[in-house]
């Protein structure tokens, strides 16, 4: 799994020129992954400001608050999960993506799952 930073302060910085292009690039790689049959799954993620924390109290009832409340200078910006043949593989998928550039890309293994899947 490829975990896209930003920072809200950098993008504030870009022209909306360069915003551009870092979306388009992000949309042909996961284009030629497509094409490539290596992409899984992807998606970007609005603005952490729009994001909200469910929590389970004492009572075990849940609530929700604004969040992530903790401040931070970069954020999660979206993901993508891609089918890599090893490590040294999705870090170079990685370093494609324009946000490796910026905020930066984690490459995650993804764990088995906890329970089969239904067919």
């Amino acid at each position: 799994m490829l975990l896209i930073r930003s920072s809200a302060q950098r993008w504030a910085q870009l022209t909306d020129e360069e915003r551009g292009a870092i979306g388009e690039g992000t949309m042909a790689v996961g284009e030629q992954l497509h094409a490539d049959g290596r992409y899984v799954d992807g998606a970007g993620l609005a603005d952490p400001s729009r994001s909200r924390v469910v929590r389970r109290g004492e009572d075990d009832e849940p609530y929700v608050t604004d969040g992530p409340l903790a401040e931070a200078k970069e954020h999660l910006a979206g993901f993508m999960v891609v089918e890599c043949d090893s490590e040294e593989d999705a870090l170079a998928v990685a370093a494609r993506l324009p946000d490796a550039a910026y905020g930066g890309v984690d490459v995650r293994e993804c764990a088995p799952p906890l329970r089969p899947s239904v067919p």
